[in-house]
């Protein structure tokens, strides 16, 4: 299963109850960070969440709004004792724009890996995600990002058997290890019945609706998209900002056939999201405005 808490909707600055642009996902005793907005260390805390277990910390762009929190959150994993390295990635020039904001945060007891994103889309494993960053269309290089998290077929003791298995490399096989003694290769394909279904989140901010998004978000279990604006008025400044509307969001969530849409990255001037929401869900139903530690659980479906 995955975690999923909203951090911070607010785009631009922050306001009263509503930081800064922040996703935080954990999955098997690992915690990945999509953006760090100000005020992300403080959510993290109102939220009963550890800052420990943060492995991957991925950057949309490098507009304030969305990376002002890193020098205070790195600050504070460091004197939470953490050794291990962080891998952060992000579009090209990632490792100069960190270091710059490590100025004020020179002296860290753990290292970080840096991985530049250049192409279209790419995608990284590492903790048991799969990563696919995808980009998008602001006034400055984007990416939005899919969070993968597979699942293996099921095991079946007949097909074990039948392939002449041994017992003692079953569990080794169901986990995906290819297994080799003497001139007999065991792979996992002998023991297993073909892939399942995993777990899909999207999440997408700082853009204009492209086609790309709603490929890349097809089926997800949850979109979580920006909706800078839910004024209808708003329409042509969502359009020379290269941001999206709500009614924008709503549509890619249509098309991508997504099970749920969360609404982020609201203007400053858009104080009451939910009063927009009804023209919302009259394009997409299960579309909810988002708002400050939203989080959920998200499962392997039980039936496959």
């Amino acid at each position: 299963m995955l975690d999923v808490c909203l951090l911070g909707t607010s785009g631009m600055m922050p306001l009263p109850n509503r930081w800064l642009t922040a996703l935080m996902t954990r999955f098997n005793g690992s915690s990945l960070l999509i953006d760090c907005g100000e005020g992300t260390q403080i959510a993290v805390k109102e939220k009963g969440w550890s800052f420990h277990p943060i492995d991957i910390i991925c950057f949309t762009h490098y507009h304030g709004d969305h990376i002002s929190g890193l020098p205070g959150l790195l600050l504070t994993m460091g004197n939470a004792d953490r050794t291990e390295p962080v891998t952060m990635i992000g579009p090209k020039g990632l490792e100069r724009v960190v270091n710059a904001l490590r100025i004020i945060a020179p002296e860290l007891p753990f290292d970080i890996h840096f991985i530049e994103l250049t192409n279209p889309m790419e995608e990284i494993r590492i903790k048991g995600y799969v990563i696919q960053a995808f980009k998008v269309n602001h006034n400055v290089v984007c990416y939005g990002y899919n969070i993968l998290i597979e699942r293996g077929g099921r095991f079946f003791t007949q097909k074990a058997n039948e392939n002449k298995v041994p017992q003692m490399y079953w569990n080794r096989l169901q986990k995906g290890e290819t297994i080799e003694t003497g001139d007999i290769v065991y792979t996992p394909d002998m023991v297993l019945g073909p892939a399942r279904k995993g777990i899909k989140l999207t999440y997408c901010t700082d853009t204009r609706p492209i086609a790309a998004i709603s490929e890349y978000a097809k089926e997800a279990d949850l979109f979580i998209c920006e909706g800078m604006y839910g004024e209808k008025d708003k329409e042509d400044k969502a359009i020379d900002h290269k941001h999206m509307t709500f009614y924008d969001a709503a549509r890619l969530a249509k098309a991508a056939n997504v099970k749920e849409l969360w609404l982020t990255h609201f203007s400053p001037s858009l104080v009451k999201p939910e009063m927009y929401m009804e023209d919302t869900r009259g394009i997409f139903p299960n579309a909810k405005a988002g708002k400050d530690r939203k989080s959920t659980t998200l499962e392997f479906n039980p039936e496959e």
